[in-house]
């Protein structure tokens, strides 16, 4: 039974308020390092919430941790020598166990558009996927362009046209959600069709004390006698962490499924594919059953070769197949193998297993903080798209080059204007005066508004990609070196480039003055910088080497394509194993 049903604030109440009143000889819990009592207005109220384990929130899977080898454990085809075998250890998570389909898309969309559609269209623009990807210069797509997304024959089809960018978005907004259905169900808040802009739920605001609309009731019981209620808080084990895209060490870990493979302490059997043996196929006629013979997931078969022979089709799908087509593996999940390849978290690094850790492995952490104001407390949210303005300024020059010669008089004209107010904006932003930056970017949004040209739509477009932050979000910054003297693990936020060469060992070793990341100078010396991120497995186009977990790609964060998909992942907090490890909790009993 799925806990998240049985877990229930009424109970966790009741035994609270049993604490408290010391009605039939229940007595209060009393705390093992000073004696004091739990939930005791009297003494002050520190609280004690009763916990049992973690929820399994929507759509998730339990994968139990463990230790693998990670990398390569076949033939390394391309030659490329990325994925040198170790041994990691990976701990407990929870994971999709399917890929996030066009109606979960949809739905989401139908979100964006309510709440910011009047007023912020271009948070709705950012969200759509890229249809376009679709399109072949020597191939039939239109259909696929036109229908995949939308329409409801494709509505359990994995979402494709979904850069990295976008994939973390969904990923945030699917755990407020699911948050704020838990509060709902709880009967502390009810449903608030009418949110808009910056007054809607997000667990950070809300734990911020930054939003109330939708409140039914003014908050659970608090044991402080200076306070009557409260708003959950995180220590009440209610609200759960954050979904978000899964490590390119969970993904592989999760799509080996060696659980099924382990006896004991030993895995009896090697696996190439997220099952067992070097077939493609359901070869075993006893359990199989009627599946004999079939694939075992949706890849190319051969060149040319998609779908296979009319009658008999290999794995009944031309391109993507419905997420619960094929059998999953020994966690649970589908289509580890095929269909379609896989955003992960990680900044790509040809030699990254060589740096990190054993434990958790991932490249890519830019550890952030709070924003507070003169007293310490929390920043208000924000009320307004904060963009990314570097950002905007590089695409807005590769832009400008490319209409090069081609442009009218007028739209020459506005671009130009627009490179001069994206210099403007870049400069405040130096200067850490962000709202009149912000502002600049904005300026230059109304400047598009105002002329009726035919490049203004593009222009729009391409400067919606560059949000940061949307109306509603409690405001972060990136850590900074000064406030992180007397720390030994880490002292600046971006940790992107650790121990991952110098400028002595690149091509610019002679330039002590060299600006920038001089071991990926992208287009120059490598395709690789620091927004190139690792997509795993393979999909409906790739052959079946991809097939293997622990081959790996990559692509920039904001591109996409029509074989990349992604599913989410939760941080597992707590015992690894929980209430389903009866063995040693008997023995703990006794």
């Amino acid at each position: 039974m799925n806990p998240m049903k049985t877990m229930n604030l009424t109970r966790n109440l009741g035994l609270l308020a049993c604490s408290a009143l010391l009605l039939g000889g229940c007595r209060f819990e009393q705390s093992t390092a000073t004696g004091w009592n739990y939930n005791d207005s009297k003494n002050g109220g520190f609280e004690k919430a009763p916990f049992e384990e973690q929820e399994t929130g929507p759509g998730l899977v339990l994968v139990e941790g463990g230790q693998f080898t990670m990398g390569r454990v076949v033939d390394d085809l391309t030659h490329e020598w990325n994925n040198i075998p170790r041994t990691v250890t990976v701990s407990t998570f929870y994971m999709d166990e399917t890929e996030v389909t066009n109606l979960h898309w949809c739905e989401y969309l139908y979100w964006l558009d309510r709440v910011y559609g009047a007023d912020y269209p271009e948070i709705y623009k950012k969200a759509l996927p890229d249809t376009l990807v679709w399109r072949s210069k020597l191939a039939f797509m239109e259909p696929k362009v036109e229908y995949y997304l939308r329409h409801p024959a494709y509505r359990d089809y994995p979402v494709v046209g979904v850069n990295w960018l976008q994939a973390n978005d969904y990923c945030a907004w699917r755990g407020d959600r699911v948050n704020e259905a838990i509060l709902i169900r709880e009967g502390l808040f009810e449903h608030y069709p009418n949110q808009i802009n910056e007054d809607h739920f997000t667990t950070d605001s809300y734990l911020a004390a930054q939003y109330e609309s939708g409140k039914k009731v003014d908050g659970i019981k608090d044991f402080n006698p200076n306070r009557d209620t409260r708003n959950v808080r995180m220590e009440d084990g209610i609200l759960l962490p954050r979904y978000r895209l899964p490590t390119e060490a969970e993904w592989e870990y999760a799509a080996y499924g060696l659980v099924g493979n382990t006896v004991d302490e030993r895995i009896v059997e090697r696996r190439v594919y997220p099952w067992n043996g070097h077939f493609v196929r359901y070869d075993n006629r006893k359990k199989g059953g009627s599946f004999f013979g079939d694939f075992r997931g949706n890849f190319m078969r051969g060149r040319g070769d998609y779908m296979g022979v009319s009658g008999s089709l290999n794995d009944n799908a031309d391109i993507t197949a419905p997420v619960y087509t094929y059998w999953p593996n020994d966690y649970g999940l589908y289509n580890m193998a095929g269909n379609v390849s896989e955003w992960t978290m990680d900044v790509y690094r040809p030699l990254s297993f060589e740096d990190e850790n054993g434990l958790q492995p991932f490249r890519g952490n830019v550890f952030k903080t709070k924003v507070l104001n003169s007293d310490g407390a929390i920043a208000d949210k924000y009320d307004k798209v904060i963009y990314d303005i570097d950002g905007i300024k590089y695409w807005l020059t590769q832009f400008q080059e490319k209409l090069q010669g081609r442009a009218t008089e007028e739209e020459a004209a506005l671009v130009d204007n627009l490179m001069a107010k994206a210099e403007e904006a870049a400069e405040l932003n130096n200067q850490r005066k962000f709202d009149p930056a912000n502002q600049a970017v904005q300026d230059m949004v109304d400047m598009i508004k105002g002329q009726d040209l035919e490049i203004c739509p593009k222009l729009l477009a391409g400067i919606s990609d560059y949000q940061d932050q949307q109306p509603g979000e409690v405001k972060l910054r990136n850590v900074t070196v000064e406030e992180n003297i007397d720390r030994r693990n880490y002292r600046q936020s971006d940790n992107i480039d650790y121990v991952d060469g110098d400028r002595e060992s690149s091509i610019y070793y002679e330039q002590a003055d060299y600006e920038g990341n001089a071991m990926y100078d992208w287009g120059k010396s490598t395709l690789i910088n620091d927004h190139a991120r690792v997509y795993k497995g393979a999909s409906w186009g790739d052959r079946i080497y991809w097939a293997n977990p622990g081959t790996r790609r990559y692509l920039d964060e904001r591109q996409s394509t029509a074989m990349i998909g992604f599913r989410c992942a939760m941080t597992r907090v707590g015992s690894p194993v929980g209430l389903g490890d009866d063995k040693r909790r008997k023995s703990l009993k006794k």
